[in-house]
């Protein structure tokens, strides 16, 4: 398989899962802004949608939405503890929180990477978002992950995106429960693994 990304993008939460299933697979960096591969291949040849991952299967097929990578990854390694199976109602708790970070915090983001929204749009993003993770840092007290003791799918994707705060003016520093998710999360061995092969700072 290969796995097209770049670097702390939401392409880092399939990459941490991948790396969590010992799943034997290429990396292939993508430039976003010449949207070409570092093999020098025009990417939207291999993904008209222009955006990172995308998972190329052994015989060619394609999947190129993140979560869905991540719960493909999953079930191909028979991984129930990263996505519980079918007619568990963990298994949609991981599915509701996926669901959650894609539409509420991940979009909510997109705007704040863009130059043509001003500051008082932008500002109106960062309000919004600093409501949406107090609510996922009251969910995770007591916890240590989404869904309680398990590391799942999910979490790997509330990683990756909240990476992104910091860069963008989104402070979190104030709601203690995310911010220990985050070290703990920055400990497991399949997250250094991937900073370390996407060339991020936090490798070091």
């Amino acid at each position: 398989m290969k796995l097209f990304y770049s670097p702390g993008a939401c392409s880092l939460a399939p990459h941490i899962i991948a790396r969590e299933t010992g799943a034997a697979f290429t990396l292939v960096k993508v430039d976003l802004g010449q949207h070409r591969t570092q093999e020098g291949s025009d990417y939207y040849a291999l993904n008209p949608k222009g955006q990172v991952p995308l998972l190329v299967l052994d015989d060619g097929a394609t999947l190129s939405e993140g979560p869905v990578i991540a719960q493909y990854l999953a079930e191909l390694a028979g991984r129930h503890d990263l996505l519980p199976p079918v007619g568990k109602l963990a298994r949609y708790e991981v599915l509701e929180w996926q669901n959650y970070i894609t539409s509420e915090l991940h979009k909510s983001f997109s705007p704040l990477f863009d130059p043509r929204y001003d500051a008082a749009a932008k500002a109106l993003f960062i309000e919004q978002l600093g409501k949406k993770y107090k609510y996922v840092d009251s969910r995770l007290e007591g916890r240590a992950y989404l869904t309680g003791e398990q590391f799942t799918v999910a979490d790997a994707y509330l990683f990756a995106v909240t990476g992104w705060a910091p860069n963008v003016g989104v402070d979190l520093s104030q709601l203690a429960h995310v911010q220990a998710f985050l070290g703990r999360m920055a400990q497991r061995d399949s997250v250094k693994a991937a900073w370390a092969a996407e060339g991020l700072a936090k490798a070091a």
